[in-house]
């Protein structure tokens, strides 16, 4: 059998069938980093981004993307979500490059019978887009990086923890 479920006998794109398989609490945890001018974060720190809010935005912005995902990746089934939380932290040690960053930790769960991993690499996208266009007039240079599942439970293949880290978390949580 192939390993590739998203095709048909014909070699045609399908949805997977998850009629069979059983329902079960499923959770998955992804992030990624906005990369910043150091000034751009003050300024986010301080609310002087001429948008607004620009975290509780995002955060918004971020749930609300979990729920639309099976309108934007064609094979994802509609789940009824239970849950998403979506936080950010921050790196606050500008880089090689002069750029500290906003991490994005996005938790979104559900039961059913299959898992929330695109939900919750979603949220995160749509949260560092967010940040990137209430931003963008400040900061031209804005970069989005190292999106990646970290952790999943449930269904079938049971827990992942992914064994390298993607961001390090070496300032405190912003939201």
């Amino acid at each position: 059998m192939s390993e590739l479920t998203h095709f048909n006998e014909a070699g045609r794109a399908r949805m997977v069938d998850v009629t069979a398989k059983p329902i079960t609490e499923r959770v998955a945890k992804a992030q990624g980093k906005v990369f910043v001018l150091p000034e751009t974060l003050a300024r986010i720190h301080q609310g002087r981004v001429a948008k607004g809010d620009v975290l509780a935005v995002a955060q918004v912005a971020g749930v609300m993307g979990a729920k639309r995902t099976p309108d934007l990746i064609p094979m994802c089934h509609p789940l009824l979500l239970t849950s998403v939380d979506v936080e950010f932290h921050e790196d606050p040690e500008p880089g090689p490059h002069g750029r500290c960053a906003i991490i994005i930790v996005a938790t979104v769960k559900t039961t059913g019978a299959t898992g929330v991993e695109m939900e919750a690499m979603t949220a995160v996208s749509v949260a560092a887009l967010t940040i990137y266009d209430m931003c963008k007039a400040i900061d031209k240079e804005i970069s989005i990086g190292e999106i990646g599942l970290m952790e999943k439970s449930g269904g079938k293949s049971g827990v992942f923890t992914r064994t390298e880290t993607l961001c390090a978390q070496s300032g405190g949580r912003l939201r």
